[in-house]
């Protein structure tokens, strides 16, 4: 007697082989896709630090129109000049005074300057509105 059954006995395409669910394939997948978009996020996160960082380190408070910002800068490439938009805001944290200041190239990564700001009101404190490497020409001496 043999082992073997007969081939027209159980033919393969009346018996199809065991399936795998449609569900274990979308978990697989599901899963698959979330770990991917967890690496680009990282990624991305990793790469997209901004190459010039402030901080107000402190202010002074003048008068009722004017107010002194000591502002910290630390840039990738101190090679460039760069900008840095700093403001003066009220007690109640409008925008009351705003100020361009060009932070020139130089050797060292992080400087720290002093700029005044002239207000419509009362200053309450300074902070620093954002900065950016692209600084315009007509903050250049000519």
């Amino acid at each position: 007697m043999s082992n073997t059954l007969p081939t027209d006995r159980y033919p393969s395409s009346r018996y199809p082989g065991p399936r795998v669910s449609t569900r274990g394939k979308r978990w697989g997948f599901t899963i698959a896709g979330l770990l991917a978009g967890l690496v680009v996020a990282f990624v991305l996160f990793q790469n997209n630090s901004a190459p010039i960082e402030s901080e107000v380190v402190a202010f002074e408070i003048i008068d009722d129109s004017t107010i002194d910002i000591q502002l910290k800068v630390t840039r990738d490439d101190p090679s460039e000049d760069a900008v840095c938009i700093i403001r003066a805001r009220s007690k109640d944290g409008s925008e009351t005074g705003r100020r361009e200041v060009l932070i020139p190239a130089s050797d060292s990564q992080t400087v720290v300057l002093t700029s005044t700001v002239k207000t419509s009101q009362r200053p309450g404190m300074g902070d620093t509105y954002g900065c950016s490497t692209e600084a315009p020409d007509y903050l250049r001496a000519p």
